[in-house]
């Protein structure tokens, strides 16, 4: 099937991998291809908070295809404030490192790949945090996206996560440090309820956030824990229309 045919539970394939993609900002599931309980229930809670539906059934016809495309509309991603600062790569790496592990240590932490742009279902994971931080009145951007080998050699560090796998957002117009610190530690706990997100990363294939003592006036959002086919180059994108447009499985 292609994307855009109805989808109900038990449908298996491409167009549910699309689906998880898209909707990783509403509880969220791995892009597995299986329509499953976990992702009737993505499809559930957009159907309640986005499209308003008070007995929302889970199932995906043309309505709730059509919201969902409305909703990444009325949601762009900034891919400008996503490159990389380091005035070497092209703003996403330059494909360095594949396979490589800083200290020899065979885990996705340390692995130094330059992915070849940011992952989509970080992205669209993004787009929900957009969502529930404007209905408290926050406008969310992005301070740090990706950071290749050299940008981290210019500025003295090792982490790998923003070798595509990373964002850190920032709430925009807090009058105080105080408050913009109160306002990421809510931030971090809608992500936890809205978006299944989990502070640290203990858990495998769920997003993670940073906990307060690492990001406290930032949040950063990142992939890392996904299992490594969750993590294949055809899920990274450089432009709005590729993460608009299901990748050739």
């Amino acid at each position: 099937m292609a994307w855009g045919d109805p989808l109900k539970r038990g449908d298996k394939g491409a167009d549910v991998v699309e689906l998880q993609m898209r909707l990783a900002g509403f509880r969220g599931t791995m892009p597995d291809g299986d329509f499953g309980p976990g992702t009737e229930l993505q499809v559930m809670v957009f159907q309640r908070d986005v499209m308003g539906m008070k007995n929302p059934k889970g199932r995906v016809g043309a309505a709730t295809l059509a919201a969902i495309d409305a909703f990444g509309a009325a949601h762009p991603v900034d891919f400008q404030q996503l490159t990389c600062k380091c005035g070497v790569c092209d703003g996403f790496g330059q494909g360095l490192f594949k396979g490589k592990y800083r200290g020899g240590r065979k885990i996705e932490a340390y692995h130094r790949y330059e992915y070849p742009g940011i992952h989509r279902m970080l992205l669209w994971a993004y787009r929900g945090a957009m969502f529930y931080a404007g209905h408290k009145g926050w406008k969310l951007t992005v301070n740090s996206g990706y950071r290749c080998s050299e940008d981290n050699r210019q500025h003295g560090r090792s982490s790998t996560n923003h070798h595509g796998k990373a964002i850190d957002m920032d709430i925009l117009g807090a009058p105080s440090k105080m408050i913009d610190r109160e306002r990421c530690n809510a931030l971090r706990g809608l992500l936890v309820e809205k978006a299944n997100a989990q502070v640290g990363w203990a858990a495998g294939n769920r997003k993670s956030l940073e906990p307060a003592e690492i990001a406290p006036t930032w949040v950063h959002y990142d992939v890392r824990s996904y299992d490594r086919k969750f993590l294949a180059d055809r899920y990274f994108v450089k432009t709005q229309a590729a993460l608009d447009t299901p990748p050739v499985l």
